[in-house]
């Protein structure tokens, strides 16, 4: 029996899980988190290819909002390794992106893998590769102990926070990341959809207060069942930059999600990242695999067709 492409439904959301297990490894990306995403997400469409009820393949796209000029639309087709070459990619690859140009894209946003095969299936689908990505991984009991916080500023983790703050921090700090893969929402989607997501773990994600403003943070993603945790967004303040705090909340981190029981933490950079690379070389995290971004224009008979 061959694979159908069609709509994800919670119901679906352990073999989805399985997939980015399978695809992608190194992500935090547990049933429970999926299940969350697919029964409050107001911005994406998501598709699964499913073979006698088992889900082979994965895709979605974030649609852009309604008053975005010539938006870039991040798209992503997951399919894991033992499936591959039977055509699903290409299937959910072109249904994706029929949603895509229904939704008013002008460009397409995608992360392929760094094997020559996934490259030439994007690149043959009018795709220029781009920029570099590292996934790097971390043995949490080799990690150093946490750095010291300056004076003038205080240590704290999420569960103290103003989520607003924490929302004024990302998007301060989002449009400087070279790959073009962050993106804060307005702050209520935000609030829905990223802060009350099931596999943040406020207790492990750290933030630097001056006064009540959050000035450089770290969110942390984490998977109790694997002992896996995710270094979501790093980020500092521009008018805090240079003081080495990335560090300090980073390995405050880490140390505890080290005492809570934890044994790997994965995270992913723009290889260009000097100054955020030197900070997890410090940590311990060393390079086990990489990704390239992927960017397409839509041309006019694409966005008719």
């Amino acid at each position: 029996m061959g694979f159908e492409v069609r709509v994800a439904v919670p119901a679906d959301a352990v073999g989805i899980a399985g997939v980015w297990a399978a695809a992608m490894p190194h992500l935090v990306k547990t049933a429970r988190g999926v299940e969350a995403e697919l029964r409050k997400s107001t911005t994406r469409v998501v598709l699964i290819a499913v073979e006698d009820d088992v889900v082979v393949g994965y895709g979605n796209i974030y649609r852009p909002a309604p008053e975005e000029v010539a938006p870039r639309v991040r798209i992503t087709v997951q399919v894991p390794p033992s499936q591959r070459g039977r055509g699903i990619g290409s299937a959910l690859a072109n249904q994706v992106s029929a949603v895509a140009v229904d939704a008013g894209a002008h460009r397409l946003l995608a992360v392929v893998g760094d094997e020559d095969s996934s490259k030439e299936f994007a690149t043959r689908r009018g795709f220029e590769i781009g920029r570099r990505m590292s996934h790097s991984r971390a043995d949490l009991s080799a990690v150093p102990e946490a750095a010291a916080a300056p004076g003038d500023l205080r240590l704290v983790d999420f569960t103290e926070l103003d989520p607003r703050r924490l929302w004024e921090a990302e998007a301060a700090v989002a449009g400087d990341d070279p790959s073009g893969l962050s993106h804060v929402s307005g702050y209520d989607a935000w609030l829905q959809h990223d802060w009350d997501h099931p596999d943040l773990r406020l207790d492990l994600s750290v933030a630097l207060l001056a006064g009540d403003q959050v000035v450089s943070f770290v969110t942390t993603t984490a998977d109790p069942e694997r002992r896996v945790i995710w270094s979501n967004l790093t980020g500092t303040v521009p008018a805090y930059r240079g003081r080495g705090l990335a560090k300090v909340v980073k390995s405050a981190a880490l140390t505890r999600s080290r005492d809570a029981g934890f044994e790997q933490a994965f995270t992913g950079n723009d290889a260009g990242n000097a100054p955020m690379l030197a900070v997890n070389e410090w940590l311990g995290y060393r390079v086990t695999a990489a990704a390239w971004t992927a960017e397409k224009v839509l041309t006019p008979v694409e966005k008719v067709l």
